[in-house]
């Protein structure tokens, strides 16, 4: 039997059902897991994603595209193949989508987590005969704190250097770490300012129906806003930027799960770093993968082979799915960490 997807010049392609899941060029018709950009292109001719996450997408794509809509859990027939989207926990209106055709089920899991996340639906997982995971954290040294720890941290941080007179800036992805950030974060300490990019997407999150924080966007002309008392939640690329000097006298934390490599936190632009990563962790993608029921498993955006390897010495037929996300940044090769992190604010590989 002919598999369901096959990897194709634009992107992963089903033929039977004439449509592409999170495209990497522009098609007539995209699945689209969740609004990241290495997910999410513009320019297709119709889109399709989980309706929490319409709105992020309309935002990161534009008004003009024409986006369909599918109810976690709810049935939809694209011809003659049956799909099924569930939460994938990554960010809000994340989704894993389910395909069925002629008795054979995939799963392509997108980004996902398993830690709680107050602005997105857990992940539920879906059963499958061929799960595509991805494995962006997928060797045995990332294993994730608490998140409540970690907020913890943060809140600590920021009231330390609150005492300093210093304004504590967060460097985080603008759509999901950042709004994650916010509803984490205790706003008793002291105002929250976010950066145009971040305060963006806060829209987008409150008019999908997220309860966060009060967030004040950052006047042009301002000059120490928040008067060193602010939590300040901004996009990696604005680190050694002038634009931190309307905070007056800062002290800069990034927040990702490749702080975990201690490698990452040996630099000069950021004082701080937290562990908090929107993807799965070693036990997380382990337990996905039990939970799926699948005997095969393609696996793809990270470290690839190193997980396909595992999965095949316990049994599974596992291979590495060759994309243009395929690989990751090794454990011993972070000197270049910050520049990755940096190199573009819409990503979500952190």
């Amino acid at each position: 039997m002919k598999d369901l997807l096959e990897v194709t010049p634009a992107g992963m392609y089903c033929a039977q059902g004439d449509f592409y899941i999170d495209p990497w060029k522009s098609v007539p018709r995209a699945i689209i897991t969740h609004a990241h950009a290495d997910h999410a292109r513009p320019g297709c001719d119709r889109y399709l994603c989980a309706s929490p996450g319409k709105i992020v997408l309309r935002t990161r794509i534009g008004r003009a595209a024409s986006i369909d809509t599918v109810r976690y859990g709810e049935t939809l027939w694209i011809n003659g193949v049956k799909i099924v989207l569930a939460p994938a926990g990554h960010i809000l209106g994340s989704a894993q989508v389910g395909l069925e055709h002629q008795g054979m089920r995939w799963v392509v899991t997108g980004d996902y987590k398993m830690q709680t996340d107050p602005t997105c639906a857990a992940f539920e997982p879906l059963e499958a005969d061929v799960l595509v995971t991805e494995s962006t954290f997928g060797l045995p040294i990332y294993r994730w704190p608490d998140p409540e720890k970690i907020a913890a941290e943060i809140n600590q941080w920021w009231r330390d250097n609150q005492a300093a007179g210093r304004s504590s800036v967060l460097l985080a992805y603008a759509l999901g770490k950042a709004q994650r950030l916010a509803a984490m974060i205790d706003p008793t300490i002291g105002p929250i300012v976010a950066h145009g990019s971040v305060m963006k997407m806060v829209r987008a999150y409150r008019d999908s129906g997220v309860r966060l924080p009060p967030i004040d966007g950052v006047p042009p002309q301002a000059r120490k806003v928040g008067g060193g008392r602010a939590l300040v939640i901004a996009p990696p690329s604005v680190a050694g930027h002038r634009w931190l000097k309307l905070f007056g006298k800062t002290s800069l934390a990034m927040v990702s799960g490749w702080m975990l490599l201690p490698a990452a936190h040996h630099n000069r632009v950021f004082e701080r770093g937290f562990v908090l990563s929107d993807h799965a962790d070693f036990p997380g993608l382990l337990s996905a993968i039990e939970a799926s029921r699948a005997k095969r498993v393609l696996v793809t955006h990270g470290t690839t082979e190193s997980l396909a390897k595992l999965l095949r010495e316990r049994g599974l037929d596992a291979m590495s799915l060759h994309t243009p996300f395929t690989g990751a940044l090794p454990p011993d090769q972070s000197a270049d960490l910050l520049e990755k992190l940096a190199g573009s604010d819409a990503t979500q590989a952190e």
